[in-house]
């Protein structure tokens, strides 16, 4: 789940002083983000990176009016939320491979040119409705399944740092994303 920290008060809106309100939060992104762990823990490899690379193409879907992607804005995005602060990036070189793997798989994604990521945003809408597990996936014993599990969890896990991190401290809080959140909602 998010942190609470994620949650800090905003400040009141122009002309309404003295009133802070939460951000909001999304039950459907919590909902992903918590069967990624669960893929995890129930040793679901395939499945698990799969959900944990579409983050960056809906994070970035999201963000954009028209819920379009491109693989230079996944870039970015990676750019800025998986490789957060210069500390993280210096003692962890795995940081820069999980960016070029999220952009190949982009890249043969089709999403050279602008176009809507329709398979990750449905996946993501299917769990609307989901009850939110509270849920943490503890990667410690993965030690002793070997390195490809080790590796796998690494990089689920990366990404959905990332996804809480860009949700909590930007997302919440984009009239854009908010709107498109409620737009996937709403599908049938």
């Amino acid at each position: 789940m998010q942190e609470q920290s994620a949650y800090q008060m905003t400040p009141p809106p122009a002309g309404e002083p003295g009133r802070s309100t939460r951000p909001s939060s999304s039950r459907m992104l919590a909902s992903y983000l918590s069967d990624i762990e669960l893929l995890l823990e129930e040793q679901r490899w395939e499945q698990a990176l799969r959900e944990a690379f579409d983050l960056p193409q809906i994070a970035a879907a999201l963000s954009d009016p028209r819920m379009r992607v491109s693989v230079d804005r996944v870039q970015a995005w990676c750019e800025q939320w998986v490789k957060h602060g210069e500390e993280e990036r210096a003692a962890d070189p795995r940081i820069g491979r999980i960016n070029q793997l999220v952009c190949e798989r982009a890249e043969r994604a089709s999403l050279a040119n602008e176009s809507v990521p329709a398979l990750a945003l449905r996946r993501l809408r299917l769990h609307r409705l989901q009850r939110t597990r509270q849920r943490g996936f503890k990667a410690g014993s993965l030690a002793l399944l070997g390195p490809e599990a080790a590796d796998t969890a690494q990089i689920c896990t990366s990404l959905a740092d990332a996804a809480r991190r860009w949700y909590a401290q930007s997302a919440c809080h984009d009239s854009v994303v908010q709107a498109n959140l409620a737009r996937l909602a709403v599908l049938r």
